[in-house]
């Protein structure tokens, strides 16, 4: 893999929004492998706060999140 596709898929690790899925979709990799990459890329206290920041948030996983794909739209606009 090159290290900007590397970058990238830690860029969008990172992300909250970004599910695993769409990181799978796009490079092929899945939850688990993202999980090896970003221990073998990242700072070993980077990796902990990372896991920690992920684990259990709704937001990294499809199937967690309560509402489809789209954008947000405020209740305030017409």
């Amino acid at each position: 893999m090159k290290a900007s596709e590397i970058s990238r898929i830690i860029e969008m690790a990172w992300e909250d929004r970004t599910p695993f899925e769409a990181i799978e979709g796009n490079y092929g990799l899945s939850e688990k492998e993202v999980k090896q990459l970003m221990k073998n890329e990242l700072k070993l206290s980077s990796y902990k706060l990372w896991r920690e920041r992920v684990y259990g948030r709704k937001t990294k996983h499809i199937s967690k999140r309560g509402y489809v794909f789209g954008r947000h739209k405020s209740p305030n606009k017409r």
